[in-house]
């Protein structure tokens, strides 16, 4: 057996070990009824949900804050990455604010968020833009400082310009560290967006999630959870595609 199939084996092995013991759960009557549905409630609820036009209504919403919030996130974050990477004063100055406000959980800026963009949408993409923003400005940075200096070098004695610098000599070097902070950074912009939802918002998957647990129509809201995690494992994986197809376009 190669590897690749002992690897899908033990996955496979693991999703049925965790819905058994799920269904087991779901049947024990050790917790609340209702709390732990058995798998063909959510599995009938999320057929539901899949045939509804208010699902797909929500996503689409989401879905565009998410994208909104994760694109102007990020081109925002390689500028900053590459200024500070580049600049040891800017790094030194900037570099502790970057890391510090990095750990905090970005929710708490969401009041600010409201007063700023109102109710709406834009508010759920400005979170979700600043979640995205730590994680790729700050593998940005990383990544600029390790570039090899003679490059930095030979285009400075070339007298490029600061435009030709970024597109000539920074900006392929960092395509690995771009995308693997995207790959941070689109995780964390999805959960921004939806947490945003959760806490106001009349439209959304967050929203649509929310108000089936208010209503305590459990499955439905597991079945809309699953829907979110299949989008980003599925966004996640595409991202990691790309990721590869740079790797083996640096390694020919």
């Amino acid at each position: 057996m190669t590897q690749r199939r002992r690897t899908l084996a033990v996955q496979l092995a693991t999703v049925v070990v965790v819905l058994a013991a799920y269904e087991a759960l779901a049947h024990s009557h050790l917790l609340y009824e209702g709390v732990v549905p058995p798998l063909g409630e959510i599995g009938a609820a999320l057929v539901a949900a899949l045939a509804s036009g208010e699902t797909y209504a929500n996503l689409g919403v989401t879905t565009g804050e998410v994208l909104v919030g994760f694109a102007a996130g990020t081109l925002i974050a390689i500028v900053i990455g590459i200024w500070c990477g580049a600049r040891p004063v800017i790094n030194a100055a900037i570099g502790p604010y970057l890391d510090g406000i990095a750990t905090a959980p970005k929710i708490v800026f969401f009041p600010i968020a409201l007063l700023l963009f109102g109710v709406g949408p834009a508010s759920k993409s400005a979170l979700g833009a600043l979640s995205a923003f730590f994680p790729v400005a700050i593998t940005v940075a990383a990544a600029v400082r390790r570039i090899n200096p003679v490059f930095v070098r030979v285009g400075r004695s070339f007298r490029a310009s600061p435009r030709q610098m970024v597109t000539m000599i920074y900006l392929p070097a960092l395509v690995p560290a771009v995308v693997n902070g995207m790959r941070i950074g689109l995780g964390v912009t999805v959960i921004a967006v939806l947490l945003g939802e959760i806490k106001l918002s009349d439209k959304g998957i967050g929203f649509q999630t929310i108000d089936a647990y208010n209503h305590f129509r459990i499955p439905q809201m597991y079945a809309l959870l699953i829907v979110v995690f299949a989008i980003a494992v599925l966004a996640n994986a595409a991202l990691g595609r790309l990721e590869a197809r740079q790797r083996r376009l640096r390694e020919r």
